[in-house]
């Protein structure tokens, strides 16, 4: 990893981004294991300056999120760090889950914050691809804002068909073959999307029902693509562990489709088939900005801010030396 290492820092300081923070939140096709999950989680933390701030596991999905955050070279390094991990201990050949996936590290977007921009994460994204393929032979596809081809824009086009179809049409099919590497998938690991995005919260929703058919047509009721509430992303899951349908969400664009709209308009949906809500699950993290206006909307008030909530005040009076 030294050559990685140094490819990496030598991209930061090139692009002036010392001192700039970028979040990274992989996804890994293993939610059950908890050996394989605490090895990725260790191969993230053996790289000075990674934060590993958060780990969500789902066993139906058979699913781990990872949410990173420090400087680019860090955070890109530990990433690559768990690709690298992901490859030695997932078989996707075995693997079997409700959520779609096409890699043992199924995909790794950058998310800028504080002054590094989209563009920056797109540019580390690339670079990342290329080494993940130069060192450890995982295929690449790229997507949102480190998109090569427009078609490849959105994740679901990307995974259509999953590992098992995807696998076989790579083979015929030159427009689907991976941006980086290939043309055919790794044969255990498939192939990894990375890419770079705005933030964006996943939260499902559980319904008090078994039958999946009704949480799929609640998902395409309230998804951008079938003409549904903008920047929300929405499927239907069976969760066999609770025996529960759950919708299941990406939430894009919280400032113009935020979590309370987007509850609601399953609440809404669910009633018209008789089905009352059970319970919302949250994967990863949520700006505190967004649980402010949810709790601004449903206390009915409009001018609650930061100010106006204990542990945020403390925590600013701390980082300010007051």
């Amino acid at each position: 990893m030294e050559d990685i290492s140094r490819r990496l820092k030598e991209f930061e300081k090139a692009n002036g981004l010392e001192g700039a923070m970028v979040e990274c939140v992989p996804n890994f096709s293993e939610g059950r294991r908890k050996e394989v999950i605490d090895a990725i989680a260790s191969s993230i933390v053996s790289v000075e300056g990674a934060n590993l701030l958060h780990v969500t596991s789902d066993h139906d999905h058979n699913r781990t999120v990872m949410t990173i955050a420090g400087p680019p070279a860090a955070v890109a390094e530990a990433a690559l760090a768990a690709m690298a991990k992901a490859k030695e201990l997932i078989d996707l050949r075995v693997h079997k889950g409700e959520h779609p996936r096409i890699g043992a590290t199924d995909v790794v977007p950058f998310v800028p914050v504080g002054k590094i921009t989209i563009d920056y994460c797109a540019r580390l994204a690339w670079l990342v691809g290329e080494l993940a393929w130069e060192r450890f032979g995982i295929p690449v596809y790229y997507y949102e804002s480190a998109a090569r081809r427009p078609e490849r824009k959105n994740l679901a086009d990307i995974r259509k068909g999953e590992f098992e179809g995807l696998s076989s049409e790579v083979l015929t099919n030159p427009d689907r073959r991976p941006d980086v590497g290939g043309p055919s998938l790794h044969e255990s690991a498939g192939a990894t999307v990375v890419g770079a995005r705005k933030f964006l919260v996943a939260y499902n929703v559980n319904l008090k029902t078994e039958d999946i058919t009704i949480a799929r047509r609640i998902a395409k009721a309230i998804r951008e693509r079938d003409g549904g509430l903008p920047g929300v992303k929405a499927l239907g899951f069976m969760i066999e562990e609770k025996k529960m349908a759950q919708v299941s969400m990406n939430l894009v664009d919280c400032d113009v489709t935020p979590p309370l709209r987007a509850i609601e308009a399953i609440r809404a949906e669910a009633k018209r088939y008789g089905v009352e809500l059970a319970e919302g699950e949250l994967i990863g993290i949520i700006p505190l900005k967004y649980l402010m206006a949810t709790a601004a909307e449903s206390l009915m008030l409009p001018s609650l801010g930061e100010d106006q909530v204990l542990e945020a005040l403390v925590w600013k009076k701390g980082k300010d030396g007051r």
